[in-house]
């Protein structure tokens, strides 16, 4: 478990388009700032392994993965993320920052694809090893809007990103009941400027990682 572990787990969560990418570079300068050691990872991704199956379930659009197989190449992903990437930095004493991690697949493959949300759990703990996050952060937006600003951004969909709308609106509810129930999770509206929401996301993490994070020296809300 991470909690044995000297480092810290942060992990963004959220929908399309609702700025996970962003928040997570915001939050990793400001803490290498007051001088903590950072990495800042993405799931599925980051270790060879994952790079090469995230451009096989997510960058081809034309493949047809079937809801299962979509759910085993993502935990093979992980399960070297967490090997690879994220033990070793936590046994360092750093923060790991991560886009996506767990609360992604009980979204995605649980409430949207519809697969049994008990059985993803418990194939998911294998392949983790009950690593867990310290802290989830799931910033919430509305998926249309989700949408609009990736097209503001000139961003192309992306397997996932070009689900049907019906399947975005069940991703949302699924993250909203995941996170009201996982007393690590803290619900961060997403539609607000991104210097407010970096603030709440610094109030969030001090409230939880206070033993951590002293809020005289880390927490400072204000923009670098």
């Amino acid at each position: 478990m991470t909690k044995t572990l000297p480092g810290r787990f942060i992990v963004f969560e959220g929908g399309e388009g609702s700025g996970k990418s962003t928040q997570a570079g915001m939050l990793a300068s400001r803490l290498r700032a007051q001088g903590r050691e950072v990495t800042v990872a993405r799931e599925p991704g980051t270790t060879p392994l994952g790079e090469r199956i995230r451009s096989t379930v997510l960058d081809k659009a034309e493949l047809d993965v079937p809801a299962r197989s979509e759910l085993f190449l993502m935990l093979a992903a992980r399960a070297a993320f967490v090997d690879q990437i994220v033990r070793p930095a936590l046994r360092r004493g750093e923060v790991v920052i991560s886009d996506r991690f767990e609360m992604s697949t009980f979204a995605y493959q649980g409430a949207g694809r519809g697969l049994p949300l008990e059985e993803v759990r418990s194939i998911n703990a294998f392949a983790t090893g009950g690593c867990r996050p310290d802290l989830t952060l799931l910033l919430d937006v509305d998926p249309g809007e989700g949408v609009r600003r990736q097209g503001r951004q000139g961003k192309s969909p992306d397997r996932l990103e070009a689900e049907a709308a019906d399947f975005h609106e069940r991703v949302r509810a699924g993250y909203r009941a995941l996170a009201a129930e996982d007393p690590a999770a803290v619900i961060i509206p997403a539609d607000p400027p991104a210097a407010d929401v970096h603030r709440m996301i610094c109030e969030a993490v001090e409230a939880i990682l206070a033993e951590t994070f002293a809020s005289s020296r880390v927490m400072d809300s204000r923009p670098d």
